[in-house]
């Protein structure tokens, strides 16, 4: 049976929780120099978007759609707005 752990592995995996919780954690904080400002990390992400050009083009249009539905509706056909063909 796939994932199925015998007694002996389950004693095992239960005995490093146990262990993991008594053990002390240990800090990742590592001291700088006096009057030295800690680094910021900024992912490649959030630099990217804080260094695009501002964008300048016009926002897009449905126009175009919108006469393509009305060349439909004025076609003659037997059906109404929002029913199924």
């Amino acid at each position: 049976m796939a994932g199925a752990l015998t007694a002996d592995a389950v004693a095992l995996e239960a005995r490093k929780a146990a262990q993991a919780e008594d053990e002390p954690t240990v800090s990742a904080f590592v001291p700088g120099l006096p009057g030295e400002t800690p680094a910021t990390v900024t992912s490649l992400h959030e630099w990217r978007l804080a260094h695009l050009p501002p964008d300048t083009r016009p926002l897009p249009s449905v126009t175009p759609y919108d006469q393509l539905l009305r060349r439909r509706r004025s076609s003659g056909s037997d059906h109404h707005e929002g029913e199924a063909q």
